[in-house]
């Protein structure tokens, strides 16, 4: 599953949903007590397992090796592998159709209800409001978004992140992936078709 993060990256560049340097992926197997996560600033076209770096959970939060740098987005990935009870990855990309769909006023979860190759396989939960990349405000709210009213499981998939990304959640990376995959797709359909947005943006 380490070396699926690598392809990941290389696969998001391949396709125009991050630059070079974007992008985050985590995971936590299960009953582990290490989060593999990948690091900051660098280049996710040549990165492989040797690159990740291996944080540790303790009582006091997490601890982090000394002269490493892991992603700029560690809190949302510790907020959502820190309660995980099966294996858990993270993807966080800046898919270019649903950061464009959300840009144009789409409500993701509205255009998910409308396409059954999503709504089948992929829970869209609500988006996250623009918030500065990087920040505890938009881990906390991406958390929050994803958990829904539920108190002890994620209720959802995948949330856009408005003027930013989107981050989804799987029981391993390939799985994460897919989700972002299939609302990718769909928001490029309904951008294509020229309707105009029934939800006005908001953000």
């Amino acid at each position: 599953m380490i070396t699926a993060i690598g392809d990941i990256m290389r696969e998001a560049h391949r396709r125009g949903w991050i630059t070079t340097r974007d992008g985050n992926i985590s995971l936590r197997r299960r009953a582990s007590r290490l989060m593999y996560i990948t690091p900051s600033g660098y280049r996710k076209t040549i990165i492989h397992p040797e690159h990740m770096i291996k944080i540790e959970f303790a009582e006091s939060g997490l601890i982090i090796p000394k002269g490493t740098k892991p992603s700029g987005e560690l809190d949302m990935h510790y907020y959502l592998l820190r309660e995980a009870i099966g294996t858990r990855a993270v993807v966080h990309l800046h898919p270019t159709n649903i950061v464009a769909a959300m840009y144009a006023g789409w409500d993701l979860q509205k255009i998910a209800a409308d396409f059954p190759e999503v709504s089948r396989y992929t829970k869209v939960g609500p988006s996250v409001p623009v918030l500065p990349a990087t920040s505890n405000k938009l881990a906390t709210a991406t958390y929050s978004h994803l958990k829904g009213q539920e108190s002890t499981y994620l209720e959802f998939d995948i949330v856009g992140q408005a003027s930013h990304g989107v981050c989804s959640v799987g029981s391993n990376p390939w799985d994460a992936f897919e989700h972002i995959e299939r609302l990718e797709h769909i928001c490029e359909i309904v951008l294509k078709s020229g309707v105009k947005s029934y939800n006005r943006r908001i953000f």
